[in-house]
């Protein structure tokens, strides 16, 4: 005879359905009831002014002195009375809004900025340039050289992998020919915005005249600087360029 299956329900997951529903039923009894117990207190206090005033008549008018008395004795005791409830009453508003901003409000804050931390550092990690910033900072030209090709493959119209590329090529490796092959090529690889192009073409000038003492290309990109950009600052920086080498 087959035994009767029996099903087991967890108590955890049990809890888990039914504890944040009982709590927010907790806070909105706790709720109604800190409001009410302000209503009624702020409505006590307005009762009390009334009843001073009644007293003060009362014992102005001379006509009931034990009356006028007796009332001030009470009004002193409800006076004391309503002293402790508002003590009491502001520690209670306190340990509800305490433990909403503990158990809700700070989680969520964390919950948040853990995300904004993490967020961040993925995009950190996802910087194309970044592997190549390191290969650069272990001495590793070679590989420097590839990750930013890398990166430049990634990112096509950002000109500084070319421009990191073609200054290791001069600095470290003592290159010239090949950094202008690296900004030739990019040059003329890309259609570039109108002050990258400037830039990289300002560079190139920069390397045939200083490093490759070979001025008269240096004035023909100079040239090229003025008739693709004319009535620019880049064209008056080249007009520049070729007086000082005396090319104009």
């Amino acid at each position: 005879m087959p035994r009767p299956r029996i099903l087991c329900f967890p108590v955890s997951a049990a809890l888990g359905l039914v504890s944040a529903p009982m709590k927010s039923g907790l806070y909105v009894v706790m709720a109604i009831a800190v409001a009410f117990s302000w209503f009624k207190f702020i409505a006590a206090e307005k009762q009390l002014e009334v009843d001073k005033k009644a007293q003060i008549e009362l014992r102005n008018s001379g006509e009931d002195e034990e009356l006028a008395i007796k009332m001030d004795n009470e009004i002193k005791s409800r006076e004391g009375q309503k002293t402790f409830t508002g003590i009491l009453l502001t520690f209670l508003t306190a340990g509800l809004v305490g433990i909403v901003f503990v158990i809700h409000v700070l989680p969520a804050i964390a919950h948040r900025v853990t995300h904004a931390v993490y967020d961040s550092a993925e995009m950190v990690e996802k910087d194309p340039m970044h592997d190549a910033r390191a290969k650069v900072a272990q001495g590793d030209w070679d590989g420097a050289i590839e990750a930013f090709r890398a990166a430049a493959a990634a990112d096509p119209l950002n000109r500084l992998p070319y421009v990191e590329i073609a200054k290791i090529q001069l600095d470290q490796l003592e290159d010239a020919p090949a950094a202008v092959h690296t900004l030739r090529q990019a040059i003329e690889g890309q259609e570039w915005q109108e002050n990258d192009a400037a830039y990289l073409m300002f560079r190139l000038a920069e390397i045939y005249d200083s490093k490759m003492d070979d001025r008269m290309s240096a004035g023909t990109i100079m040239q090229q600087v003025i008739d693709q950009f004319p009535e620019s600052r880049h064209s008056a920086n080249a007009r520049h360029k070729l007086r000082e080498w005396g090319l104009a």
